[in-house]
């Protein structure tokens, strides 16, 4: 028996017609095939143009993930397809709103941690904080970690937004 091909988890941007249905579309191909998407960012990249970007975190095994960009580059109102993961060397970024609860040693402690990952309190009440914090998924997940036991109330995150290093366009 061969061996199970392993999970993986990509980045995938695309250049799409920035009009009426298209995310619909996208998304549409990810559903009716029973994929996962972890994150989705979506935003306007050229006005002039005309053009959006989505950035699409998923996971799957390397012919899953070449089955999905290709299913992707087939649709009309796509220009490009690029896996961050593979094709590139990128950076990836997450921005969470994270609300904790607490007072005395606590709020301390949520203070102090949120120095340590570079966290930016935003509001703050005699009960309460909310940080913002940047960085990888993964920053954010341990940040949002330590909080649980210190109060935490609520997290709102942005998805992935990803980039190519280097000069090129994608």
């Amino acid at each position: 028996m061969p061996p199970k091909a392993a999970v993986e988890r990509h980045t995938i941007a695309v250049l799409v017609d920035n009009e009426a249905g298209v995310l619909a579309r996208v998304i549409g191909l990810f559903s009716g095939r029973g994929y996962n998407i972890e994150s989705l960012t979506v935003a306007e990249v050229d006005e002039n143009a005309h053009t959006s970007r989505i950035t699409i975190v998923t996971n799957g095994t390397p012919m899953v993930v070449e089955q999905i960009k290709a299913q992707l580059d087939r649709l009309v109102p796509v220009h490009k397809v690029v896996d961050l993961t593979v094709d590139t060397v990128s950076i990836e970024r997450e921005m969470a709103l994270v609300k904790v609860s607490g007072t005395g040693e606590k709020r301390v402690e949520a203070l102090r941690l949120s120095d340590a990952f570079r966290a930016s309190v935003i509001d703050t009440t005699h009960s309460s904080f909310v940080f913002e914090i940047t960085g990888s998924p993964e920053k954010i997940n341990a940040f949002v970690n330590l909080m649980r036991p210190l109060g935490l109330v609520d997290v709102s995150r942005t998805g992935v937004v990803a980039i190519a290093r280097g000069a090129e366009q994608m």
